[in-house]
């Protein structure tokens, strides 16, 4: 195998990280079907992906004003953010947590 051929390889984890470090939509929908179809262990874990991928756990801990040794415990699997951390860690990674209907079923209309 040539050298160019191994600098070209890279693995499936390193792939994502660079993903969801370049590209917040993507990011945004990778947490959104986590979050549609995991439990909160995979969403820890998921939310722990992401910020790895961006500036890292430290830097988001800085920027989302939150403690660092904190926001690790909350990343973990086992982990339960606040609403408030939760909104603090998404909005300091350039995303935000949203609401919509779930597929098939028809919005309410609000009587007037």
């Amino acid at each position: 195998m040539s050298r160019r051929a191994k600098a070209v390889a890279r693995g499936h984890e390193e792939a994502t990280a660079e993903s969801l470090r370049r590209d917040p939509a993507f990011a945004a929908e990778y947490l959104s079907a986590v979050l549609a179809d995991g439990d909160q262990e995979e969403l820890m874990l998921a939310l722990r992906r992401v910020a790895a991928a961006g500036s890292g756990i430290a830097t988001l801990a800085h920027e989302a004003n939150l403690n660092a040794t904190t926001l690790y415990r909350t990343l973990s699997s086992k982990g339960n953010p606040e609403l408030k951390s939760l909104i603090a860690m998404l909005r300091a990674m350039g995303l935000q947590l949203a609401v919509r209907p779930v597929g098939g079923k028809p919005q309410r209309q609000s009587a007037r």
